[in-house]
């Protein structure tokens, strides 16, 4: 998730990433960071300016990563439907392989220590601005309803995090079968062809 980073940055992301996911964010202080990464706290502060910094980079380094998962083998060659069952086909299985990116994701993106400016650049070019054009696309070609493409896709993820939550707290089975049913009803919501042609 952080290969484009140092190995110290590597390391103090992935401590502060487990650390507040175990602990939570308030609990986790940066002579905690620096221990349990085995970095000192003056090699951290040449990377980082403060635990915010850090906070803000872990988030933009996630995102980047969740925006390039998502959007993996999305080919704009294939139809809008392949595209679209392509992409929440790939967020679920973020979700399931890479559990605590996804719950940080969740739990702090509306957090104060996340910069506005970090939260707009993670739409753009993260995977909700990609899967936008996609919706608007599919508006415009009278494929989708008249909707804001926007809220359409937050309309869908709200349904495939209320699933991956689920299932990551024991509550909900979440089978191929089961996403697949998933997608098509959220496919089924906007559009107005209904079912899998492909």
């Amino acid at each position: 998730m952080f290969e484009s980073y140092n190995k110290v940055q590597q390391a103090v992301l992935d401590t502060t990433l487990n650390l507040i996911i175990d602990r939570e964010l308030q609990a986790t202080s940066m002579s905690l960071i620096a221990k349990d990464s085995g970095v000192s706290t003056g090699n951290i502060y040449h990377y980082f300016s403060s635990k915010e910094d850090i906070i803000n980079e872990l988030y933009k380094a996630i995102v980047r990563f969740n925006g390039d998962y998502v959007t993996k083998n999305m080919n704009k060659s294939d139809s809008i439907q392949k595209q679209f069952r392509t992409a929440w086909c790939n967020l679920i299985e973020l979700g399931h392989l890479y559990p605590k990116g996804f719950r940080f994701i969740e739990q702090y993106s509306f957090s104060p220590y996340i910069h506005e400016q970090s939260k707009l650049e993670a739409y753009k070019d993260g995977w909700c601005g990609p899967l936008e054009k996609l919706y608007r696309q599919a508006v415009e070609e009278e494929l989708f309803i008249r909707l804001d493409p926007r809220m359409m896709v937050q309309m869908h993820y709200g349904s495939i995090v209320y699933l991956l939550k689920g299932h990551q707290q024991d509550l909900l089975e979440l089978t191929d079968e089961i996403a697949d049913e998933v997608i098509l009803a959220c496919w089924n919501a906007v559009s107005l062809i209904k079912g899998w042609n492909e």
